[in-house]
């Protein structure tokens, strides 16, 4: 899957995971970002998992428990980046907008 905007795969995948009701790391991941991420436009479900950021490091400590907490770190990071990638889509959109809308 080629990404449009950094991270964009992994949100992609986690709400695939969340509407399947899959519990994977990029479905907590995404319930973790809920909140912004239905302000910029993406379409989260409303049931989540309750309390993702904890389910989220257990999940990764099953995997390698020494290493658990740098992937935790290096998940919300490409987060992050995917929302602040699509924060600067949305004010470039909206700054086209007003500069159509004033001629």
């Amino acid at each position: 899957m080629s990404e449009r905007l950094p991270g964009e795969s992994l949100v992609t995948r986690g709400l695939e995971d969340l509407a399947a009701g899959r519990e994977s790391a990029e479905a907590l991941l995404v319930a973790i970002g809920a909140p912004r991420l239905r302000r910029l436009g993406v379409p989260v479900p409303d049931v989540l998992p309750a309390t993702p950021e904890h389910r989220l490091f257990r999940l990764l400590g099953r995997d390698d428990a020494r290493r658990a907490h740098s992937r935790y770190n290096a998940l919300i990071r490409r987060l992050v980046s995917y929302e602040r990638a699509r924060e600067r889509e949305r004010c470039a959109r909206d700054r086209r907008r007003v500069r159509i809308s004033a001629f």
